[in-house]
């Protein structure tokens, strides 16, 4: 028997579905149905194919947090956890990018470029593109469990901050250097300081503007 069918032997099961729901830490939260070894190849394929892409480093070291946690019992798992501090605070001095194990983080998630990154969300969708900048976590010192929840598809942009308990509904747009203090429906588009949701109309009257007061090549 090789090592790696020797620490899978030793995995704990799955706790209860709607447990779950909520990353603690004490548990495997890595999305279901496929292994580490496909979630690293589908987070691969999602930054391009390519190695060199801070943000798919620090989802594999976000992925290795989540799966050690399924390995029994704790002595066995201690070598596993000082390599993943290791790597998470690596990640972070060199990146810039600070994404905690305990996110429940979904597939597919491409986080783009490096720098200013802190991702302390309740959760995180698939398919989910974050950017620079962008600020996840609590709106006071006094409510350290209320966190964001990000839904499948919504796209981040440069220098956003999503704090609290709000969730950003699903296919949503965050614009560049919103501040979401509140929750969102599905497809929104999300703008300003304060954040607000903008109406289609407005997004035409926007983009108008923007055509007539363009002057590049």
């Amino acid at each position: 028997m090789t090592v790696l069918e020797t620490l899978r032997s030793l995995r704990t099961p799955s706790p209860d579905p709607e447990l779950a729901e909520v990353a603690n830490g004490d548990h495997d939260a890595n999305p279901e149905g496929v292994g580490l070894f496909g979630l690293l190849a589908e987070d691969l394929r999602t930054h391009d194919n390519s190695l060199l892409e801070p943000g798919f480093w620090a989802i594999a070291v976000h992925r290795f947090g989540n799966w050690r946690m399924g390995i029994a019992p704790k002595p066995l798992r201690a070598p596993l956890s000082a390599l993943y501090k290791v790597a998470s605070r690596s990640v972070n001095w060199f990146w810039g990018i600070d994404l905690g194990y305990t996110v429940k983080l979904g597939r597919r998630v491409r986080i783009w470029h490096h720098g200013g990154i802190v991702l302390s969300a309740r959760s995180i969708g698939d398919d989910v593109h974050i950017r620079h900048n962008t600020t996840m976590g609590i709106a006071r010192r006094s409510e350290l469990t209320k966190r964001p929840t990000i839904e499948s598809g919504v796209d981040i942009g440069v220098g956003a901050c999503i704090l609290g308990d709000v969730t950003i509904g699903r296919d949503s747009v965050v614009g560049a250097n919103a501040v979401v203090v509140t929750s969102f429906p599905p497809g929104s588009r999300i703008v300003g300081v304060p954040a607000r949701a903008i109406t289609r109309d407005e997004r035409v009257e926007n983009g108008k503007s923007h055509s007539k007061s363009y002057h590049g090549p």
